[in-house]
């Protein structure tokens, strides 16, 4: 296990019995490979480490691990030894906030992968801007980020020229789960409810415009604190209405009571969500989780030929932890930006620039590989441009995919 592995490398220090040579950094003025010396390029990862969300952000500083012990496993960069840099931003704003000022500090740091929350991105964007330090997140849904409050009346502007992601954005993701129950599973009545942080409340709004455009008829709806565990008040106004499925615009923490005190009620209606709610501890807290629904970008990375030798690496490293929803995007996320570096060494006689950061800015237009969730490439809004969704069931007490595809936008 990897815990074990630091423990005996930390006695063997303690012991004397082991030595360790640093690689080169551009404060030792050690450019390139000249000498036997790397370049020390840092890869910040800012997720939730800690708290409700900790399994999904666990699995996303994995996974960025496994990306950079690959690329420096195979040399993919001459003269470049990479490191990860992993700050626990607890799933809160403010402390994203401050983990962006760290990253920029610290100047070996060329990239950014993260955050989980799109509410958590939105105070770290304008920072990492205004460093020309370049943001990759695995998770961020938020239509918004890239594209402004102007996507909804069909006026795109790009926000961030930093900003990039490997997810989806819930105007696809709300089309999509929209698409599935009106037309996949024939539910004409659904019951809405948004926890009201940026990433439930955007994916909500989606969800209902869609819904509503294809015939749909949303029969109640409500907001409820992300906080909240108790949710008997709500439970009984949707008992009410005849709705046929809930559709909840959050996260798991808050979705597993909701849909256990629903199903306690005597309602045998499924809840739905995004890929918020595509988590392994989803039915771990919700004992009648069976028949729930959730989507979630990309196909399942179990499925996906392209996705097999990450996950064989991933359970030789001997994470103690499950990459989760984000692990193939997180990787993706984290290889790009390696792919960036490699193009800026490149492009400057083989050794990282100055102005690293410029230089890692400028390459990601240029990015594009074959990576574990497919093709990974970014419009000019900084989106990626695999639209692919996939929509999850609860079987047996784990998810089992249903469908794949991509929604049909008006």
């Amino acid at each position: 296990m990897r815990q074990r592995s630091i423990i005996a490398i930390t006695a063997a220090l303690a012991a004397g019995s082991l030595t360790l040579t640093a690689c080169g950094s551009r404060d030792d003025g050690n450019s390139g490979s000249g000498g036997g010396d790397k370049t020390k390029v840092v890869i910040g990862v800012d997720a939730p480490l800690t708290g409700d969300l900790s399994a999904l952000g666990l699995g996303i500083r994995n996974s960025a691990q496994l990306a950079v012990d690959t690329a420096n496993k195979d040399e993919l960069v001459e003269g470049v030894e990479f490191e990860l840099e992993a700050l626990d931003d607890q799933a809160q704003p403010s402390v994203g906030q401050q983990n962006a000022q760290k990253f920029i500090s610290n100047k070996d740091v060329l990239g950014v992968v993260g955050p989980l929350n799109s509410s958590v991105s939105q105070q770290m964007q304008k920072p990492l801007n205004d460093a020309s330090l370049t943001q990759v997140s695995p998770a961020n849904t938020g239509t918004e980020l890239t594209q402004g409050d102007g996507w909804k009346t069909g006026d795109s502007v790009r926000q961030f020229k930093t900003f990039f992601r490997t997810a989806t954005t819930d105007e696809i993701q709300g089309a999509f789960a929209a698409e599935y129950l009106y037309s996949k599973a024939g539910i004409k009545k659904v019951y809405l409810i948004s926890d009201q942080k940026t990433y439930g409340a955007g994916l909500a709004a989606s969800f209902k415009t869609n819904f509503t455009k294809l015939g749909g008829k949303i029969v109640g709806e409500d907001n409820v604190n992300p906080d909240d565990r108790d949710f008997n008040a709500v439970v009984a106004k949707v008992d009410k209405t005849g709705a046929e499925a809930l559709y909840y615009g959050g996260e798991y923490p808050a979705a597993a009571p909701l849909s256990q005190q629903l199903k306690d009620s005597g309602s045998d209606i499924p809840l739905m969500g995004g890929d918020g709610i595509y988590s392994g501890e989803y039915p771990k807290l919700n004992k009648k989780a069976e028949g729930d629904l959730a989507t979630s970008v990309g196909k399942p990375v179990e499925e996906l030929p392209s996705a097999k030798e990450f996950i064989d690496n991933y359970k030789a490293e001997g994470f103690e932890d499950p990459y989760e929803a984000y692990g193939g995007l997180t990787y993706d996320a984290t290889w790009s930006i390696i792919e960036a570096v490699k193009l800026a060494v490149e492009g400057n006689d083989g050794k990282v620039p100055d102005d690293g950061r410029k230089a890692v800015l400028d390459a990601m237009s240029k990015v594009k590989f074959d990576g574990v969730t497919g093709t990974i490439s970014f419009d000019e809004f900084g989106d990626t441009t695999n639209t692919t969704m996939t929509a999850y069931k609860i079987t047996k007490n784990a998810w089992a995919s249903e469908y794949s595809g991509a929604p049909k936008l008006s």
